[in-house]
């Protein structure tokens, strides 16, 4: 069974701010035999395993594998540390009661709150050893509220152990409900499966700091596709897009004004508004070049033209409008810099067919998009500083539209051969 996308449920859990369900499986005990001995997990571990691509359906494997065993697992948890930008890490959540395994992300910001500060969590985290209590105990529910809750669960053992070497420091958590906990013996067998399944989590980890990163620094589409192999000089492909050319007005002279660590924060800010657009609009980003952000909004085929166009202009209008909201709320932390505003950018949107794939030097490659039609959406951004509008738009995407637009005129383009018509939302009369 594939896992559940979580959209589709009423959750029964709950998570604090901070953290966020990515996806959840319910497999059950159909994720495992019957019943087999430690051995054979072993054995698992060391061949069967290897197939497993998706951490969430391996860790519930590996639970219920252990269940099977005799192991008495009423709950368990897997937490690992990542590279990103945004993100701690990511956890597994299972519980015996429900069936239930849940992805989770969680982000930097977790980690102020109290409930993580006095989280076993946090405490093997800053040991970096093993963490073991009884719910029950009153002593073990004043050093850790969480022990509150499993009380009330009918835990009786809780155990919560570190490895991973290195950076990236990880935990696993095992709990149960039986009356006289875990046996030692019990504990020696669950130790002696972690050190093997720990190099299937270092495994999908750095996959998965892998796919962060390039995510992250390439954009979505384009880490897909190095992550696939297209990492050759040259390769890639030619697709359609609606092209998204824009930079912030006045860069220069805020560069003159403001200091470095103050232009980082306005120009963080400014692109915090114009990529999230982008990105919450289905287009993607491909680069940003000084004050200057190129991204696209690939058409699959004919039929798609008009949703891309009205994509890329809904996000366009969205980036202005919260540009605005940015020079009347002063967020922090530009609420710290003085001179700054009015903060605002030129939009440039252009159809064309583009080179989507790898270029540059054989040892430093970049992907991005090349093309006549990138050249032509960046001719087309200059005009910002004449014609006095926010967002231009070709005739190429124009034509796909069904909104009231004003025409603006013909104009020259540098480089390109003849006049090109140029339209930009109606102004409100």
């Amino acid at each position: 069974m594939t896992a559940i996308d979580p959209a589709s449920l009423q959750d029964p859990r709950s998570y604090p701010e901070g953290v966020t369900l990515v996806k959840r499986s319910a497999r059950g005990a159909g994720s495992a035999p019957d019943k087999v001995t430690v051995a054979e997990i072993e054995e698992w571990l060391l061949h069967g395993a290897t197939l497993e691509n998706d951490m969430l359906t391996l860790l519930e494997s590996f639970i219920w594998r252990m269940i099977a065993a005799g192991l008495p697992l009423d709950r368990a948890s897997l937490h690992i540390t990542t590279l990103h930008p945004q993100l701690l890490g990511f956890a597994w959540n299972w519980r015996r009661a429900d069936i239930l395994c849940d992805e989770v992300k969680v982000l930097h910001s977790a980690t102020d709150s109290d409930s993580f500060k006095r989280n076993t969590i946090a405490r093997v985290i800053e040991t970096k050893q093993t963490l073991r209590r009884n719910p029950q105990a009153p002593e073990a529910q004043a050093e850790f509220p969480i022990m509150i809750e499993l009380a009330e669960l009918g835990i009786h053992d809780y155990l919560a152990i570190p490895f991973g070497g290195g950076e990236y420091r990880h935990i696993v958590t095992f709990a149960t409900a039986s009356p006289s906990g875990f046996r030692d013996t019990e504990v020696d067998q669950i130790t002696h499966l972690l050190r093997l399944f720990a190099l299937h989590v270092e495994r999908h980890i750095a996959a998965r700091i892998a796919e962060n990163a390039l995510n992250a620094y390439l954009g979505t589409v384009a880490g897909v596709k190095v992550l696939a192999g297209s990492i050759q000089r040259g390769s890639g492909e030619a697709i359609r897009a609606i092209i998204w050319v824009s930079d912030l007005r006045g860069f220069t002279d805020l560069s003159s004004r403001l200091t470095g660590a103050e232009m980082i924060m306005l120009l963080n800010a400014y692109f915090e508004t114009l990529a999230g657009a982008v990105l919450s609009n289905g287009g993607e980003v491909l680069k940003f070049m000084g004050d200057g952000l190129l991204a696209v909004f690939p058409i699959g085929d004919d039929n798609q033209k008009t949703a891309a166009a009205t994509a890329a202009l809904r996000a366009a209008q969205q980036a202005v409008s919260g540009l605005d909201q940015l020079n009347t709320l002063e967020p922090p932390p530009l609420n710290m810099i003085t001179g700054w505003k009015p903060l605002s950018g030129g939009i440039a949107l252009h159809e064309g067919e583009v080179f989507f794939g790898n270029i540059g030097a054989p040892d430093r490659l970049d992907f991005t998009v090349i093309g006549s039609a990138v050249n032509e959406a960046s001719r087309v951004e200059t005009l910002q500083k004449t014609l006095h509008r926010n967002i231009l738009i070709t005739e190429a995407v124009a034509r796909h539209l069904d909104i009231p637009l004003d025409h603006l005129g013909e104009h020259e383009l540098r480089g390109v051969s003849a006049p090109m018509a140029i339209y930009s939302p109606a102004m409100a009369s």
